[in-house]
């Protein structure tokens, strides 16, 4: 195979040998200071990196420079994202799957974890209690089945999320992670008013990909790593990629992963609007003693710090999957999205119960409240964000990138950010959190950079302490 950045096959824009050649090419220049510094310097004119510069500072040994990458990485957040953290919550439907997916409790053959399905009437519970805690923004999760969680059932649950209106809550965005599909229900989704469409390609090596995938539909590598190209096609102009670090090597689906960003900036225009990053964790039968390729914490770092070099405007998510304490380290250097108070089982927020748990598909690491974690950010210095408003505006695809790489997305993103904080203050927060944002909004907001922008802002916050709401830029 020839790599062929914008091709429409898999194989061809995730070409193994030029991932062989990126990996050797780095491993000689791990110690090369004056090429690790012209990387370095390029990089910090925000343009981004190609899969090759990203790996050989991915693999860099001089400790020096590591410090300068980390401090880079620390100021292009800033640039693009500021101090603001967008929460969301999971919300899984359906744990039925067809699928013999190896590192995943859901996979066919398990016949421990309790199998549940929910109806749309208690989806509108579910939401409910999300809306109670005070989430805007879901990711929607369903293992993959023909007949428990079909392409119909999925759109009448996003259909019954979104007309769900309880006192002030309100589902105002609805991501969407379920498996690879068609075209044409790619065009259904969009359709649905979906956000971001989110997929994991969880490894890039095909080998290994068809190992852990021995059955079901997922085993097909080219359908499914070619799946952001037919949501593309479809109409969806954000997508979300991502991969399970521990199953591979983490070298080899880093640069793959850059490749695949690569691909769809080259071949549609836009790259993806959120690269996601899960590590391998303990979950009902799986085992993580049987994955040798776990990272340690400073692997992870490091892989968030130049990813957030190379991909400048993407969004980078981590999930309740990680800790407190590793979520602090990985916030400053890249991260722009975390969920909180979530719940990986099927009707877990509703009815927590022992049985509903045992339906989760892994084990949450940050077991904290929803308003715990809002305070935590507040005292990390971070705004917390509920903001949905780039996808109810028709900021999507390439008229946010242009917003974002040329930095006038903070004229939206800061007011949105302090706007939502203060709906959330009003309707759901603590008296000892509400008392830090309050603060905080008051000297954020200063720091609106346009001025008109800054007026209607300080005016919206007024008008929510007097009940008003869903005020956006």
């Amino acid at each position: 195979m020839a790599y062929i950045v914008n091709s429409d096959k898999a194989e061809e824009f995730i070409d193994h040998s030029e991932i062989e050649d990126t990996l050797a090419y780095a491993k000689a220049h791990e110690h090369d200071r004056t090429l690790i510094e012209q990387i370095i310097d390029k990089a910090a004119l925000c343009k981004g990196l190609n899969h090759r510069e990203a790996a050989v500072l991915l693999l860099c040994k001089e400790p020096d420079l590591v410090e300068r990458i980390f401090a880079l990485a620390r100021e292009i957040k800033q640039r693009f994202y500021g101090n603001r953290i967008v929460m969301f919550a999971p919300l899984y439907l359906s744990n039925y799957c067809v699928n013999g997916c190896t590192y995943c409790p859901y996979h066919a053959k398990n016949k421990t974890i309790a199998r549940k399905k929910l109806s749309q009437e208690e989806i509108a519970k579910e939401v409910i209690a999300l809306q109670d805690m005070g989430h805007k923004r879901l990711a929607l999760e369903a293992g993959e089945h023909p007949k428990h969680a079909p392409i119909d059932y999925i759109l009448d649950s996003i259909k019954t999320i979104y007309s769900i209106k309880h006192k002030n809550g309100a589902i105002r965005r609805v991501n969407v992670n379920i498996a690879a599909t068609t075209v044409e229900n790619y065009r259904k989704l969009k359709d649905a008013g979906i956000g971001t469409y989110i997929l994991f390609q969880e490894t890039y090596d095909k080998e290994n990909y068809e190992r852990l995938h021995p059955t079901g539909p997922k085993s097909d590598y080219a359908y499914h790593t070619e799946a952001m190209d037919r949501a593309m096609e479809a109409g969806i102009d954000d997508v979300g990629i991502g991969v399970l670090f521990g199953l591979n090597t983490y070298k080899y689906d880093f640069i793959a992963l850059l490749m695949h960003a690569e691909h769809l900036e080259a071949r549609f225009g836009v790259g993806p609007h959120t690269i996601s990053m899960p590590r391998i964790c303990p979950a009902d039968d799986i085992n993580t003693n049987d994955f040798p390729n776990a990272i340690s914490d400073e692997i992870f770092k490091r892989i968030i710090a130049v990813t957030r070099i190379a991909v400048p405007y993407t969004g980078i998510i981590i999930s309740t999957r990680e800790s407190e304490k590793s979520r602090k380290e990985v916030l400053e250097i890249g991260v722009s999205q975390i969920s909180g108070g979530s719940k990986t089982s099927v009707g877990g927020y509703a009815e927590p119960t022992t049985e509903s748990e045992s339906s989760a598909q892994f084990d949450i690491s940050d077991q904290r409240t929803l308003d715990e974690i809002v305070s935590w950010l507040l005292d990390l210095g971070h705004v917390p964000s509920f903001c949905t408003a780039c996808y109810r505006m028709g900021r999507t695809g390439d008229r946010f990138m242009s917003l974002i790489k040329s930095g006038q997305i903070a004229n939206c993103c800061a007011p949105n950010s302090l706007i939502t904080l203060k709906e959330y203050l009003m309707d759901y927060a603590s008296e000892e959190t509400r008392q830090k944002a309050i603060n905080m909004i008051e000297q954020e907001v200063e720091k609106i950079p346009n001025e008109k922008i800054k007026t209607i802002a300080k005016r919206n916050l007024q008008e929510i302490a007097q009940g008003k709401r869903d005020f956006r830029f």
